[in-house]
């Protein structure tokens, strides 16, 4: 009986195993219609891909990057492995328009291939097959290239190469500038619906999940662009968020209260951030300023009222009874 169980689970692994290998075969037999744009930022080190999409789950194809290494976009007829095959290459030494040249002189597909890499010195290369449905094409500037295929114009990458180097604001800012200009330009002749953001830090650190800035991902909405943007503005929120719960463990509370703060101006709809701003100022001594905050906060999410008491145990709000039932008196 447990020789079937293990049979029936290891014919169950496999099928999913054959379906993964079907998925990446067909995703590189078929056209990724897409603008992205790949950026080095020079202020932190910072390597990013933006990416939007008429394709389901674009961000699980067209962006790679890897800290002080490179980013990668590919794209059109997408051959995923010039994404990591991109990244060795710079990581053993090339620039990336060495790593391109070498890429795509060994592609016989590469006709219909659409690729832009940048290297942690900000050096670009990009290749537009001739073969990629129109509108394609590409412009590269300092420290980025923007490419697009199947456009509904073919002034896109024009667009996105001017709102990015205009635009203010931090990589991910700048890159969202570029694609909503994309878009606002015409976008994909099929319409939308996925997109994607990866940055990855200037310095690696040898833990990979330490490296990696932001990585958000839309995968199938009508409106893939205004969720992306919507995704970044929360991922700044919790960024400040989990500052403020280190500085919290570390008994720095007024770290962690100018933190909480700056995470609830992110998100100011979620209530819970509003709530650890609270809880914060009751570790500060300051119950009277504390109590408004909860008070609306527990009108918004009453499942915040029970967890009080449960995080005296935690040291994150004094163990003094007073204090604690005037929090739970609130109206």
């Amino acid at each position: 009986m447990l020789n079937k169980k293990k049979q029936e689970q290891t014919m169950k692994n496999l099928i999913k195993l054959i379906f993964l290998l079907v998925a990446v075969v067909v995703s590189q037999e078929r056209p990724i219609s897409t603008y992205s744009i790949v950026a080095y930022d020079e202020s932190t080190g910072e390597l990013g891909v933006a990416v939007q999409s008429h394709w389901f789950s674009v961000g699980s194809i067209v962006p790679w990057a890897k800290a002080g290494i490179g980013a990668v976009a590919t794209q059109s007829f997408a051959r995923v492995e010039y994404g990591p095959d991109g990244l060795r290459m710079m990581e053993e030494g090339l620039t990336a328009g060495q790593a391109l040249e070498k890429l795509v002189a060994a592609d016989q597909g590469r006709a219909v291939r659409q690729v832009g890499m940048v290297d942690s010195k900000g050096n670009t290369a990009v290749h537009t097959g001739e073969k990629c449905i129109e509108f394609a094409g590409h412009k590269t500037g300092k420290n980025y290239t923007v490419q697009a295929n199947l456009m509904e114009r073919p002034t896109v990458w024009h667009i996105m190469s001017l709102a990015f180097e205009t635009a203010e604001g931090d990589l991910a800012d700048r890159m969202m500038s570029a694609l909503e200009a994309a878009e606002e330009e015409g976008g994909d002749l099929r319409g939308r619906q996925s997109a994607s953001m990866l940055i990855v830090a200037g310095e690696p650190t040898g833990v990979p999940w330490k490296d990696v800035v932001l990585d958000l991902r839309v995968e199938d909405h009508p409106e893939p662009l205004r969720q992306l943007k919507r995704l970044i503005r929360i991922h700044k929120a919790y960024k400040h968020a989990n500052k403020g719960d280190h500085y919290m463990e570390t008994g720095e509370i007024e770290k962690a209260l100018v933190e909480y703060n700056h995470s609830s101006g992110y998100y100011p709809e979620n209530p819970e951030l509003r709530y650890w701003t609270a809880v914060a100022l009751v570790g500060k001594g300051r119950l009277d300023e504390a109590l408004p905050i909860f008070r609306d906060v527990f009108r918004e999410a009453p499942q915040l009222r029970a967890l009080t008491p449960r995080i005296v145990p935690s040291g994150l709000i004094p163990d003094d009874p007073s204090k604690l039932d005037k929090i739970l008196k609130l109206d």
